[in-house]
C-alpha cells in the first residue's frame, strides 16, 4: 500500500514519543535515498546543504527554490521530511505564516522556524515579535489539521549570543507559542544540553550534532529526542570532491578516488 503524506506525519510525531532518534540531513533526492537505503526512519533538509548544491550561500536562496527541493524530497522518499525553512522567508508574522502555509503544501512531516534576522547589528528578532512569528506558524499549520510538527529554533549560540539563560527564556516561549519540539543549534557541552532538556520538558528537544565529539547515546542519556546534523553530511561529500580535485590540479595525481564509493554500488542502491 503506497505510503501517504499522512501516513509519514503520524508516523514522525510517533517518533517523537520515547527514545532518541537520528535525523541525517540529505541535500539532494540521490543522498535522500540514500539514507532511506541505508535504513534511517526519517530525514529533514539542509539549507545550506541545498543551497551548495544550486551554487548559492547559506540563507541566499529564495522561497521558490526551497518549496521546490522540499517538494521533490518529499516525492522521492518513503520517510517523513522535517523542513529546515530557516526564518520562514519573511519577517513580519503574518507573512511568515503565509509561507508556512505554503511549505506545509509540499508534503514535509515538520519544518522550523528561526529568530535570526541575518542582520548582524541585530542577529536575534526581538523577544515579543518572534514569539508572534511562531504563533503565526502555528496557526498556519493547524488551518486544515495537517498534523506538521512545529520546530521552534533560537538561534543565539549561532549569532554570537551564547547566553544559555536567554536561549532557555525564548524556547519555553516558542513551546507556549504552539511549538511541538525545540532546538537551540550551537550548545555543545553535556551541562548546556542538560539544562535544555530540563527547561523545555516535556516537550522533545533537537540537538545538532555536527562535529566530532559527543555520541549519539550520550546525548539519548542526557533526554535528548532528536539529532540532526545540518549541513555537515554535504560538507563531507564536498571534502571529498575538494581534496580529490585539489589533487589534480595541484599534483596531477588521482590518489584521492581510492576513497571513492563504487560506482557499482551505487548503480546497486538506486537501481
Amino acid at each position: 500500500m503506497p505510503i501517504t503524506t499522512a501516513d509519514k506525519r503520524a508516523a514522525f510525531r510517533k517518533m517523537h514519543e520515547a527514545g532518541c532518534f537520528v535525523l541525517p540531513n540529505p541535500w539532494d533526492i540521490g543522498s535522500a535515498r540514500a539514507l532511506q537505503h541505508m535504513g534511517f526512519k526519517a530525514i529533514a533538509s539542509t539549507s545550506a546543504g541545498f543551497a551548495w548544491t544550486i551554487g548559492k550561500a547559506d540563507n541566499r536562496v529564495t522561497l521558490d527554490e526551497v518549496c521546490a527541493h522540499l517538494e521533490a524530497l518529499c516525492a522521492a522518499v518513503d520517510l517523513p521530511v522535517n523542513a529546515d525553512f530557516e526564518g520562514g522567508f519573511a519577517h513580519e508574522p503574518e507573512q511568515v505564516g503565509a509561507n508556512v502555509a505554503r511549505a506545509v503544501k509540499t508534503g514535509v512531516a515538520g519544518l522550523s522556524i528561526e529568530d535570526s534576522t541575518g542582520d548582524k547589528a541585530r542577529p536575534l528578532y526581538e523577544r515579543a515579535v518572534a514569539i508572534e512569528r511562531i504563533k503565526a506558524a502555528r496557526a498556519a499549520v493547524d488551518v486544515d489539521n495537517s498534523g506538521v510538527m512545529l520546530v521552534g529554533r533560537c538561534e543565539g549560540f549561532l549569532v554570537g549570543q551564547p547566553d544559555l539563560d536567554m536561549v532557555i527564556d525564548r524556547l519555553q516561549a516558542y513551546a507556549q507559542a504552539g511549538a511541538d519540539c525545540l532546538y537551540a543549534p550551537g550548545i555543545r557541552t553535556k551541562e548546556q544540553i542538560a539544562a535544555v532538556v530540563k527547561a523545555v520538558h516535556p516537550k522533545p528537544f533537537n540537538l545538532l550534532l555536527g562535529w566530532p565529539g559527543l555520541s549519539v547515546a550520550e546525548v539519548a542519556d542526557l533526554g535528548v529526542r532528536r539529532v540532526s546534523v545540518g549541513g555537515s553530511l554535504a560538507r563531507a561529500a564536498w571534502g571529498g570532491f575538494m581534496r580529490a580535485a585539489q589533487e589534480i590540479l595541484e599534483k596531477g595525481t588521482f590518489a584521492e578516488f581510492g576513497h571513492a564509493y563504487p560506482g557499482g554500488e551505487l548503480n546497486k542502491m538506486f537501481g
